[in-house]
């Protein structure tokens, strides 16, 4: 028998890691509630139609499809045959797969808006906590199987809702102990260029290719600019545009020589100056930055688009979003527009774990273990455990009468902070041993005191 394994892409979460986990999404599901968003789930699966055409072509072919069932009487599986040949054609066929895990929770959500749009409360704020799956190449930060935060608000084209999304980003980092960058960009900034570089109809190809640009540098993405038909003139105008610097009103006046006279491009640098202006006024901090080479290559994306980056962490992008203000139109509701926000959890647990910053109480559970010393004693034990539940305080008793040293290994193996000791002596005087395993430090402390100890420390 073959050892058992993991697909590839995916991961066990034990005790310790899904503790640290819960720290980070009862951080984002706190700040989220404060702003008003409320919770929502959606089915892992979907059909093929809501997902295919929404995620550009090469989110498309990171789409998990799914096997249809019932294959297993011969005309169903000479209609899966030839279906097959359809898709290694590159075409979907309904007899082999109708349905695929879902990519992201935006277009999810999307359809159901579609959905429920008569009886939603419009501007609906909402936010998603669930898992995603992407047919990527598993590496560091990237996996096949991960979990997104989103939050949107649809039903309204309000520049306010753009700000209040920002400070979202910027409060849950702060209380996470992460140093973040969010860029900003716009997207009708990048249809301005296009538009100024003559290059209307290559506008996917530019954003496809300048979203690259950290992956691959300059030069490549010149080269796949050319592959896809620029010409050398338009080609210096996109890198004239990338290679923008300086503050964000800096960078905003020489957009302004580059994209001024476009309409979108002035809506765009409207836009963008408002957000950042905003952010600046409300909060005091200067970690937003407009950042031209930004350009989320998801086609949907119609507005301002976000993306965070860890300071001082090699790490990829730990969030993103942006504005799309038709999507529901992609289901037959038009006139719907929304913006939203994700969380990378996996990548912001990555990025906890190497900064070191989980904070001590992530570590365990159990923050007191009572030793077990026989019969009576467990007894007492059991009851000052329950008195120390009953007031918050995680405990646990250990499950046998057994040596001082097996129980001492299994607290240290837990990272339990406390030990609790009631032996003979201490039954009959109605008093507690406790340790504290971090300094060594030992109390003695009363049976009607216990709870109240671990209460003031």
């Amino acid at each position: 028998m073959s050892k058992p394994s993991l697909p590839q892409g995916t991961r066990d979460f034990g005790p310790a890691v899904v503790r640290k986990r819960n720290y980070i999404l009862q951080t984002i599901r706190r700040v989220f509630e404060l702003y008003g968003y409320e919770p929502l789930e959606t089915p892992a699966m979907e059909n093929m139609e809501t997902l295919l055409g929404k995620y550009g072509d090469e989110g498309d072919k990171l789409i998990f499809k799914i096997l249809n069932n019932g294959l297993s009487d011969a005309k169903n599986i000479e209609k899966g045959k030839a279906a097959f040949e359809n898709v290694l054609a590159g075409k979907n066929d309904k007899n082999l797969t109708e349905r695929a895990l879902r990519y992201d929770l935006t277009i999810p959500f999307a359809r159901y808006v579609a959905m429920n749009h008569g009886q939603l409360a419009l501007p609906f704020k909402r936010y998603q906590i669930q898992p995603v799956w992407r047919a990527d190449r598993p590496q560091k930060g990237r996996y096949r199987e991960f979990y997104q935060c989103d939050a949107d608000v649809v039903g309204s084209k309000s520049l306010i809702n753009e700000v209040e999304l920002c400070i979202i980003y910027a409060t849950v980092f702060e209380q996470l102990g992460i140093d973040v960058t969010i860029k900003i960009n716009n997207r009708k900034i990048l249809g301005a260029l296009a538009e100024v570089a003559g290059a209307t109809d290559k506008f996917t190809a530019i954003t496809v290719a300048i979203d690259k640009l950290d992956k691959i540098g300059m030069e490549k993405v010149k080269e796949e600019l050319a592959a896809n038909g620029l010409q050398p003139e338009q080609i210096a105008i996109v890198e004239s545009y990338i290679s923008i610097s300086g503050t964000v009103s800096e960078k905003l006046q020489a957009l302004q020589q580059l994209i001024g006279e476009s309409e979108s491009g002035k809506t765009g640098l409207q836009e963008l100056q408002y957000v950042t202006g905003s952010f600046v006024q409300f909060t005091g901090k200067q970690n937003l930055e407009l950042d031209t080479t930004l350009a989320r290559g998801l086609n949907y994306y119609t507005g301002c688009i976000f993306e965070i980056k860890a300071n001082n962490v090699q790490m990829g992008s730990i969030g993103g979003g942006g504005r799309y203000d038709d999507l529901t139109g992609l289901f037959g509701v038009p006139n719907v527009p929304g913006v939203g926000i994700s969380f990378g959890v996996d990548r912001i647990y990555d990025v906890l774990e190497e900064l070191q910053a989980f904070p001590a109480f992530t570590s365990s559970s159990t923050r007191v273990l009572f030793f077990n010393l026989g019969e009576q004693e467990s007894a007492a034990a059991f009851t000052q455990m329950q008195l120390l539940r009953k007031a918050g305080i995680s405990s646990e008793l250990y499950h046998e009468n057994a040596k001082f040293d097996k129980q001492f290994k299994y607290a240290e193996k837990k990272q339990i902070a406390y030990i609790v000791i009631i032996g003979t002596q201490e039954l009959t005087n109605g008093v507690a041993n406790v340790k504290n395993l971090t300094t060594g430090e030992q109390v003695t402390v009363s049976f009607n005191e216990l709870a109240n100890y671990f209460t003031r420390l």
